[in-house]
């Protein structure tokens, strides 16, 4: 079994027919997609690279920055 997504105008008539006909045909299958939602790990790690990179940001620009103060 394999996932096919596919996208089309949801105005275009022509479109909405050609994916009835591709569903009526039994073959395939439509089934929602919900957004994907971040795990509490992938948040944490999230968190983790966006402070470390400010750290290093903060570091690396504060000569440049005392410069013009």
């Amino acid at each position: 079994m394999c996932t096919v997504t596919l996208e089309y105008n949801s105005h275009s008539a022509l479109a909405r027919r050609k994916l009835a006909a591709l569903l009526a045909t039994g073959l395939f299958l439509q089934k929602d997609i919900k957004p994907d939602t971040p795990t509490p790990e992938e948040v944490e790690a999230h968190r983790q690279l966006r402070d470390a990179v400010l750290e290093h940001s903060r570091k690396t620009m504060s000569h440049v920055i005392a410069r013009y103060l």
